[in-house]
């Protein structure tokens, strides 16, 4: 008897230690836990995915590798990512179709920093599956420009420079939360300049009309965007609500916290499913 309840402690004990070192939990918006399986599952049900990230995360990554690697088993794919700017599209083209060498792709597309380490991964998927991919975010040096002059300033721009940019006028609420937030954090002398939220919002608006022009009601759109940007609903989802409000899109947030196994209701508000990685995970950055 003293055996089987010594086994019974240890099996129990191995459990438990088993749970306290999963590095990242998922979560369903109602804060039940739910396995990556069942998450893929229930998104290829949708049009859109909205898949936010820490750029930084070395799990979430590998996450966002293993999600299209599945759902390429279900679907038929296209992907759009923030990392790749609207006028880079002929470089990310010209790669995929090996037009272009990976050497001179890098040269060529003002890629991230991290890309080798966190974005190759996908774009080689993507390349080597025949699977679009959409280079969705506005040229940085269109949003630096809003910032510091304001949108009269993007409206002269010519006709070739405004087919990177959502039109404008483009729709703009300074009241939603993640915009004000963004003033409130940046209230110093630097930033209380009103443009500052509006130059992240004009991100947010070139990445969701770059999703719905490019949106086709055969494939599953798979966005890849730091978690920020759609977020508690807002940001491109918001976008995406405007420019088309019949794509059906599915959101996913990330979260680091020192235990995965707990989910505030402020968390659960994220979005439709949240993944919590363990805070210790290993940063690529």
């Amino acid at each position: 008897m003293k055996n089987i309840l010594l086994v019974v402690l240890l099996f129990v004990g191995l459990s438990v230690f088993a749970q306290e070192i999963k590095p990242y939990q998922i979560y369903k918006s109602n804060g039940k836990k739910m396995s990556f399986e069942k998450l893929i599952d229930e998104v290829q049900k949708s049009d859109l995915i909205l898949f936010g990230e820490f750029h930084d995360n070395s799990i979430v990554h590998w996450l966002q590798l293993k999600t299209i690697q599945v759902l390429s088993e279900k679907r038929i794919l296209m992907l759009g990512m923030e990392m790749f700017e609207k006028d880079n599209q002929l470089y990310l083209n010209e790669y995929l179709s090996s037009k272009l060498s990976e050497e001179d792709f890098a040269k060529s597309a003002r890629l991230w920093n991290n890309y080798k380490t966190d974005y190759k991964p996908l774009v080689d998927f993507a390349k080597k599956n025949n699977i679009e991919v959409i280079a969705t975010n506005v040229p940085r040096k269109y949003a630096s420009l809003l910032y510091k002059q304001g949108e009269e300033a993007l409206m002269s721009l010519s006709d070739e420079e405004k087919r990177w940019i959502a039109p404008l006028p483009f729709p703009y609420d300074p009241t939603l939360p993640a915009y004000v937030k963004m003033m409130e954090m940046f209230n110093d002398a630097d930033h209380t300049n009103l443009n500052f939220p509006k130059a992240q919002a004009i991100k947010d608006a070139t990445m969701g009309y770059s999703i719905v022009s490019n949106f086709k009601p055969e494939k599953l759109f798979v966005h890849f965007n730091g978690t920020y940007h759609s977020n508690n609903y807002e940001g491109i989802y918001w976008y995406v609500n405007k420019y088309n409000p019949n794509i059906k899109i599915k959101t996913i947030a990330v979260l680091q916290k020192a235990n995965i196994h707990e989910i505030s209701s402020t968390e659960k508000q994220l979005a439709d499913y949240i993944i919590i990685v363990d805070e210790d995970m290993t940063k690529t950055f």
